[in-house]
């Protein structure tokens, strides 16, 4: 066999450091670029914020509203002259985009936007150490409510008990969950305080069931139950004697799965009421708590920043980047003007080549995070425009939009489209948004257009809020009111999207 020569072409992506990160910032949450900026000016000396002492995200407690700090901000740059222009040449220790080489078109047409790096291996930097308690904290503003266990506690006190006794409705407070319920069985309780002793192990359940009895006769009523029929049961209890009265308690301990399916026949087959009477029992049970330790539970701070801002003008809208989540760094001039200064010198140690990396590493982030945010305010800008009828009349004249349309349009991957709308948020006049919510599918119409899911799915919104409460309008009947209205959606698509919006199936929205 004579030897031969083959000619064979490949494609080879080498992604540069620099390039890695970009990506990588691009992905990051606000949350997370703030950890990542805080880690970066721990680690690097060429790096710091524009005034000392602060730290490089603006405080949010300063101005009311987005808006009014986007405002401020576009006055104050007005009046000030930039500094970009009055820091030129090569002496300039600002960061100049004749200093990284490629603008930021050329950087994203290397690699990220002709091909999709899903397959690399991008994880957020670890956190960084914090600002020393400078961060901003909305739960410092007001103070910490009461605990349900606290709460009980302080009606311990005030009980006559033996210390015993108060010991073990203590343990009992303990068990309780969120709801107010008694997250474990009293044998179960009893068995992890007595051990193999069975002589104590009686002895400690019967003090256990005394003590559920004083937990439950304590504030809020039906605290210490063990499931939601003794919870209900336990208030009930307390309401004045009357025939709805014992029926309702019929109901909660035997038949509350029948409550729960509106069947106001089967409920008075078993009890033996008249409708009249079945309704109030059911008036009854509906003005019940069934989680006692729900004025308790401390909710969790979810403050959404929104990383641009959509603002009116004229007849157009335009999108604004929020100062607020934009980190505010510098090169340190006096490091690198020792570095420019010592170009010329040798240096066997080689310490000047690593310094000489670690501030070209300075300004490669800073050029990456600004960057990241003109990324991010072209892809809002573009969604902005698509989806105009939005921002006028609401989510119930939402477009159907894809990725690939951002894409094509922008020049970019739609991996990259992927990684910018991800965990970033957009500040409307209808609320905050994640920019993936500008995204849905299309349904088919008679006209022969497209119908956004989110379009759709408001639409049901709004004939469920206003169905007859005494006969509400089944998934099917929604399907054929929306086939009414030119939208082609199956009574399945139906039901993902009601279950989607959290709506209750027609019968358990039913009013008896």
């Amino acid at each position: 066999m004579k030897p031969s020569l083959q000619v064979r072409l490949s494609q080879h992506l080498a992604l540069t450091p620099q390039l890695q990160q970009s990506i990588r910032l691009l992905q990051l949450s606000t949350l997370e670029l703030h950890q990542e900026v805080e880690q970066m000016l721990d680690q690097n000396p060429f790096l710091e914020t524009e005034d000392e002492g602060l730290p490089a995200f603006e405080p949010m407690v300063e101005r009311s509203t987005p808006t009014e700090r986007v405002a401020e901000r576009e006055s104050e740059r007005a009046d000030t002259p930039s500094e970009s222009s009055n820091e030129g040449g090569d002496d300039a220790p600002g960061v100049d985009a004749a200093e990284f080489g490629t603008t930021e078109r050329d950087d994203w047409e290397n690699g990220t936007e002709r091909e999709d790096f899903d397959g690399i291996r991008e994880t957020p930097g670890k956190a960084g150490t914090g600002s020393d308690g400078e961060d901003f904290d909305p739960q410092d503003r007001n103070p910490t409510p009461a605990s349900l266990q606290d709460h009980l506690r302080t009606q311990l006190l005030g009980m006559r008990l033996s210390p015993e006794d108060a010991a073990a409705v203590e343990v009992l407070i303990e068990s309780l969950d969120g709801d107010g319920y008694l997250a474990d069985s009293l044998e179960e309780i009893a068995a992890s305080l007595a051990g193999d002793d069975e002589d104590r192990l009686e002895e400690v359940m019967e003090r256990l069931s005394c003590a559920l009895k004083w937990l439950q006769n304590m504030e809020p009523i039906g605290v210490g139950a063990r499931d939601l029929p003794e919870c209900l049961t336990l208030q009930l209890r307390l309401l004045p004697r009357s025939e709805a009265q014992m029926i309702a308690i019929m109901i909660c301990k035997q038949h509350l799965e029948l409550l729960a399916r509106r069947d106001l026949k089967k409920l008075m087959a078993v009890t033996g009421a008249d409708e009249d009477l079945v309704k109030e029992a059911q008036s009854l049970i509906t003005a019940l708590e069934p989680k006692p330790g729900r004025p308790f539970a401390r909710a969790e701070a979810n403050i959404i920043v929104p990383d641009v801002i959509v603002q009116k003008s004229g007849r157009n809208w335009k999108v604004v980047l929020n100062p607020d989540v934009m980190p505010k760094l510098r090169i340190n001039d006096l490091y690198a003007q020792a570095i420019r200064q010592g170009r010329g010198a040798a240096n066997a140690n080689g310490s000047h080549a690593g310094l000489s990396s670690r501030l070209q590493e300075a300004r490669w982030f800073m050029k990456n995070i600004q960057q990241r945010f003109d990324t991010i305010q072209r892809v809002s800008q573009a969604i902005v425009e698509r989806q105009k009828n939005f921002f006028t009349h609401g989510e119930i004249a939402m477009k159907p939009l894809v990725l690939r349309e951002i894409a094509d349009e922008l020049g970019l991957h739609e991996s990259t489209i992927s990684r910018v709308t991800t965990a970033k948020y957009m500040a409307t006049v209808f609320g905050t948004f994640e920019l993936k919510y500008f995204f849905g599918s299309s349904l088919n119409t008679d006209a022969g257009g497209n119908a956004s899911s989110t379009a759709v799915r408001a639409l049901i919104k709004q004939l469920v809020a206003a169905e007859n409460v005494l006969k509400p309008l089944s998934d099917s009947q929604l399907s054929k009111m929306l086939e009414e209205q030119g939208i082609q959606v199956a009574r399945r698509t139906v039901a993902k999207y009601r279950e989607a919006l959290r709506i209750a199936p027609a019968n358990l929205r039913k009013t008896m």
